[in-house]
């Protein structure tokens, strides 16, 4: 009877260990607060829990684990397991990625912003250079196409642009500099307070983040069809952990991508239905930029910021050229 019992109890004790090995929580790192852009990775982990029956978790933080610029660091060193970062935010630790960032792509949805995204993810190029970072690039956070608010009168005109304090990254950023404005790369969370002090004069978001960044709250105008480009903003995974997955878990978070992303295009689709009556409610004018206003901003600004870029890039061995034609042909695919 004392063996028995022993053995039931080493037995107990063994499943107990089991049990506690297979479960896996894994926290992720975030910022700002819960908005259209994160509901991806919400639903995400939603999904990895219910086909894990709770045994894969994530707990997800809203700038509790670090500073938005600094999230892929973290994930370099296994400070957490899964991120979203912005590749605007620090160029040179991601340059195949910025490709996404060139300004007037022709981007036009949010599918299309998926579809060139996760072609461009899927390179080779590009997954060495997140390698860098022990970083395995799990899906993008799509976003439409930029545009800007500010106060006073109207900048509807590259003229009135001249000297025009922007907070814009990336692309977009490197737009408004050729046409003569001063673009500033103040994270979105400081972006309010960037333009309640006047360090800039107006900021360039997507209309999620003008409204959970309250920059829609200080805003007598928005531009409605100047689409200078968009930033791209993955969500990646430490490599080591992921790796650390057993096959069913693993399963499960890659089977979870393509539902995140068709929830997340669903829940944003409504945001876009409603911001006209956003606008109203706030009394910000919808500002229409002129035809021939918009042609000249592409003429000064596209063809030549890709055209360095692509110089500047392939310097450093990046196949530059390559990655551009792979957004085109994507798009041309999806078309």
């Amino acid at each position: 009877m004392k063996h028995f019992m022993g053995k039931c109890a080493l037995t107990a004790v063994s499943l107990a260990f089991a049990t506690e090995a297979m479960a896996v929580e894994w926290n992720v790192s975030l910022w700002g607060q819960r908005r259209a852009f994160t509901e991806h990775v919400e639903r995400l982990a939603e999904l990895v829990s219910e086909k894990t029956n709770g045994e894969f978790t994530m707990n997800i933080s809203y700038g509790g684990l670090s500073k938005n610029t600094e999230n892929l660091d973290g994930i370099s060193i296994g400070a957490f397991e899964m991120a979203q970062f912005c590749a605007g935010y620090h160029r040179d630790k991601n340059p195949t990625i910025t490709v996404l960032e060139l300004p007037f792509l022709g981007v036009n949805t949010l599918e299309e912003e998926v579809a060139v995204s996760h072609a461009v993810y899927a390179h080779p190029a590009v997954q060495a250079d997140l390698a860098r970072w022990n970083a395995k690039l799990l899906m993008t956070s799509p976003m439409p196409q930029y545009n800007i608010v500010g106060t006073g009168e109207p900048l509807d005109t590259l003229a009135k642009m001249e000297g025009m304090r922007v907070r814009a990254t990336g692309g977009i950023g490197n737009a408004f500099q050729k046409v003569g404005a001063v673009p500033t790369s103040v994270t979105a969370s400081e972006a309010y307070q960037a333009m309640e002090s006047g360090v800039v004069d107006t900021v360039a978001f997507a209309q999620h983040a003008h409204l959970s960044f309250r920059t829609i709250d200080q805003a007598e105008w928005w531009t409605a069809n100047l689409n200078p480009g968009t930033v791209n903003c993955p969500v990646v995974v430490n490599t080591d952990a992921y790796d650390a997955l057993s096959d069913e878990h693993r399963a499960a978070l890659e089977s979870s991508i393509d539902e995140s992303i068709d929830y997340y295009l669903e829940n944003y689709g409504k945001l876009l239905e409603r911001w006209d009556d956003v606008l109203a409610e706030k009394n910000v004018q919808r500002v229409e930029i002129a035809e021939g206003e918009l042609a000249q901003f592409r003429a000064i600004a596209a063809d030549p910021i890709r055209e360095e870029w692509i110089k500047n890039m392939s310097a450093q061995g990046i196949p530059a050229q390559e990655l551009y034609d792979l957004v085109m042909k994507t798009l041309a695919d999806m078309r």
